[in-house]
C-alpha cells in the first residue's frame, strides 16, 4: 500500500534505530513489529472504534521516536526524505526534497511520475543515476550516489541521495525509500581547498622556475648576441645556429608560462580521455626544474599504454604534488621514480584498494626518502594533516588529490617504511575511448599579403613588440601606423587617415585600455575591424565570450607567422 503524505513515510531510514530501541527497551518483540504498529497508528480510520488502553504505552513512545526524528530532521538544512513505490512508479517526497530537486511540493507530497521527478536531474549524471536505481531494485543493500540537480533559474545543487529497498516475501521489491542531503557548499568548499591546494603548488614552483627562466634568458640573449657579432662580421652563414636556439629557448620559456597558468587557473572537474604517458613527458621539465639538481628523475612508461578518463589538469596538479612530497623526503637528494602500467585488479586485490574489479591505469610516484611510519600513513589521507614543519605545508596536498582521485571512480594506495621510501600510486579507471590519429604536419603555408592599400593602425605600449608587428605588416604589404598609447591611437582613429584593421594589446597605459579604444573607433568608425593581442592566456576564455562580430583575439607569446595569419583572417572575415 503505497503512503499517503510524505511526512508519514514512516522514515525509514531515520527511524530504523529508533524502533530497534523501542524493542530493545521490550516494547515490542521486533522492528517489524513496531514499524506495522507505526503504520496502524498512522492509517488508523479516524472514527474507528476499539480497546486501546493496552496498547496506549506503546503508541506513545512510538509518536515520541517519531516526533524526535522529524524534528532532527527538520533542524538539518538541506535534508529531505523520499520513498519510492514500485506498484505505480511514483516518488513521495517531504518539502525539502522537493526544494532541492525544484517540484512543486504539493505534487511531491501528492505523488509524482518517476521521470518528472528526475527531470530536472543533470544530463551527464542521469544515466548513472537510472542504473544505480535499477541496482537498488535487485540487491536489499544500501546504495548513495551522488549527482547534480539543474534548477530552472540555472542554479546547480549536489544531491547526494542514499536509499534502502524493502522486499515482500516472494523477493519482490515494493518500495525503495531513502534521505537526499543539499552537498553544494560542500563541493563548493571543496573547490575551494582544491584552489587553495594548487596555489600551494603554484609557489613551490616559483623557484624552479626562475632558475629555468634565467637560463631560458641565458640562452636567447647569448644567441641575439653571437648573431649581431657574426652580423658584423659578415659571417651571416654562421647565424642560423643561433637563431634555432633562440627560438628554441623562447618556445620552451613560453611552454612554462602556459603550465603555470593551467596550475593556478580555477576551474571544475572535465573527465577527458588522457594519454598518461604523454602528460608525464610534456611535465617532464617542469618536474625536474621543481625538484632540483639533487634529485634524479627516472620515468618508466609501459607501452601500450591504456587510456584513462580524468581531469588532465587536476592529475597534471596531482603529480606535480606528489613530485613535491617526494623532494620534500629526500633533503639530501635521491631519486625520484614515476611509473605508469595498465592494471587489471581481480576481486581481491581490487577490495584491497576500495574498488571494484576490473581494469585501471596505475601512475605511480616514488622516493628514496624518509618514508612513513603506519600511524603516519593512517592519517596521510586527512585534510590538514602534515609532518612538515610549521609554515611549509598545509596539510591540503595528499587530501585534495585522494579527493579528485574518489571522484574520478578510482583510488590512491601507500606502500611505505621509515628511511626506505615511500611509494604513492593513483588507480584510475581505464577509458574505451580513443583520442584520435594525430595528423602529420602539414608544410608551412606562404604568408598571405595585403591587397593594395590596406592599412592597419597597431596600438602597443611594448616598443619592441610594436617595431616586430610593424615589420611583420611591412614585409606583408600593409600599411602600417602606429600609437604607444590609447590617447595616441584614437587620435589617429579620429583622423581621416584609412584603417582596415585596429591592433591593440588589451592593457595599455594612459587610463584607456584597449577595449575602450576599440569601442570608441567603432563609434567613429561603424564596422571597424579589431585584432586584440593580450598576454593573459588565461583570461582569453573569458575575453573571447565578450567579444562582439567583427573583433578577434591573439594571445602572447606568437609567431610572425600567427601574426600575419590572423591578420589576414580579421581583415577579410565578413
Amino acid at each position: 500500500m503505497p503512503y499517503r503524505a510524505p511526512r508519514d513515510l514512516a522514515l525509514d531510514l531515520a527511524l530504523r534505530s529508533l524502533l530497534e530501541n523501542q524493542v530493545r527497551e521490550g516494547h515490542y518483540a521486533s522492528v517489524e513489529d513496531a514499524r506495522q504498529a507505526a503504520q496502524q497508528i498512522l492509517h488508523t480510520a479516524p472514527f474507528e472504534a476499539r480497546d486501546v488502553t493496552a496498547e496506549q504505552p506503546r503508541e506513545t513512545a512510538l509518536h515520541d521516536s517519531m516526533d524526535f526524528a522529524r524534528l532532527a530532521l527538520s533542524a538539518v538544512s538541506g535534508v529531505g526524505v523520499w520513498t519510492y513505490e514500485v506498484a505505480n512508479d511514483c516518488f513521495y517526497c517531504d518539502a525539502g526534497i522537493s526544494e532541492l530537486y525544484a517540484i512543486d511540493p504539493v505534487q511531491g507530497a501528492q505523488g509524482i511520475k518517476r521521470t518528472d521527478f528526475l527531470a530536472n536531474v543533470h544530463g551527464d549524471d542521469l544515466a548513472a543515476l537510472r542504473r544505480t536505481m535499477a541496482g537498488g531494485l535487485v540487491n536489499s543493500g544500501d546504495l548513495e550516489l551522488e549527482y547534480r540537480i539543474v534548477h530552472p533559474d540555472g542554479s546547480v545543487r549536489w544531491v547526494l541521495s542514499r536509499g534502502h529497498t524493502y522486499f515482500n516475501a516472494a523477493g519482490e521489491p515494493v518500495r525503495r525509500t531513502g534521505v537526499g542531503v543539499d552537498m553544494t557548499a560542500q563541493r563548493l568548499l571543496e573547490q575551494q581547498l582544491r584552489q587553495s591546494q594548487k596555489m600551494e603548488a603554484v609557489g613551490q614552483l616559483t623557484g624552479g622556475l626562475a632558475h629555468d627562466f634565467n637560463n631560458l634568458l641565458t640562452g636567447v640573449m647569448g644567441s641575439l648576441e653571437m648573431i649581431r657579432l657574426r652580423i658584423a662580421k659578415g659571417r651571416v652563414a654562421e647565424t642560423g645556429r643561433y637563431l634555432d636556439a633562440a627560438l628554441g629557448a623562447a618556445r620552451r620559456a613560453a611552454a612554462l608560462t602556459h603550465r603555470l597558468l593551467a596550475f593556478s587557473r580555477r576551474q571544475t572537474l572535465d573527465p577527458t580521455p588522457t594519454d598518461a604517458n604523454r602528460l608525464v613527458l610534456g611535465m617532464l621539465e617542469l618536474i625536474r626544474s621543481t625538484v632540483g639538481p639533487a634529485v634524479q628523475v627516472d620515468i618508466h612508461s609501459e607501452q601500450p599504454l591504456w587510456l584513462t578518463q580524468v581531469d588532465a589538469n587536476q592529475l597534471e596538479n596531482a603529480l606535480l604534488n606528489l613530485c613535491i612530497n617526494a623532494r620534500d623526503a629526500m633533503p639530501l637528494g635521491g631519486t625520484l621514480g614515476i611509473q605508469t602500467r595498465n592494471c587489471t585488479l581481480a576481486a581481491k586485490a581490487a577490495r584491497e584498494r576500495d574498488l571494484v574489479p576490473g581494469e585501471y591505469l596505475a601512475l605511480s610516484v616514488s622516493d628514496t626518502g624518509s618514508g612513513m611510519s603506519s600511524d603516519v600513513m593512517a592519517h596521510a589521507f586527512d585534510p590538514f594533516f602534515t609532518t612538515k614543519p610549521t609554515g611549509k605545508g598545509t596539510g591540503l596536498g595528499l587530501s585534495m588529490i585522494y579527493g579528485f582521485v574518489r571522484q574520478s571512480g578510482g583510488s590512491v594506495h601507500i606502500q611505505s617504511q621509515p628511511d626506505q621510501g615511500t611509494t604513492m600510486t593513483l588507480y584510475l579507471p581505464r577509458s574505451r575511448e580513443t583520442l584520435g590519429d594525430a595528423q602529420a604536419p602539414l608544410p608551412p603555408a606562404p604568408l598571405p599579403h595585403a591587397e593594395q592599400g590596406e592599412t592597419v593602425l597597431v596600438i602597443d605600449d611594448e616598443p619592441t613588440v610594436r617595431m616586430l608587428i610593424i615589420e611583420v605588416l611591412d614585409e606583408l604589404g600593409y600599411t602600417a601606423l602606429e600609437a604607444a598609447d590609447g590617447a595616441s591611437g584614437l587620435d589617429i582613429l579620429q583622423s581621416g587617415r584609412r584603417i582596415d584593421l585596429l591592433v591593440t594589446d588589451v592593457g595599455l597605459p594612459g587610463g584607456i585600455n584597449g577595449r575602450q579604444v576599440a569601442d570608441a573607433g567603432r563609434s567613429l568608425r561603424p564596422g571597424l575591424k579589431v585584432l586584440f593581442i593580450t598576454g593573459y592566456a588565461h583570461n582569453a576564455e573569458a575575453w573571447a565570450q565578450q567579444l562582439e562580430p567583427g573583433m578577434h583575439l591573439l594571445t602572447k607569446p606568437f609567431t610572425m607567422e600567427d601574426l600575419a595569419s590572423r591578420i589576414n583572417t580579421a581583415i577579410t572575415a565578413a
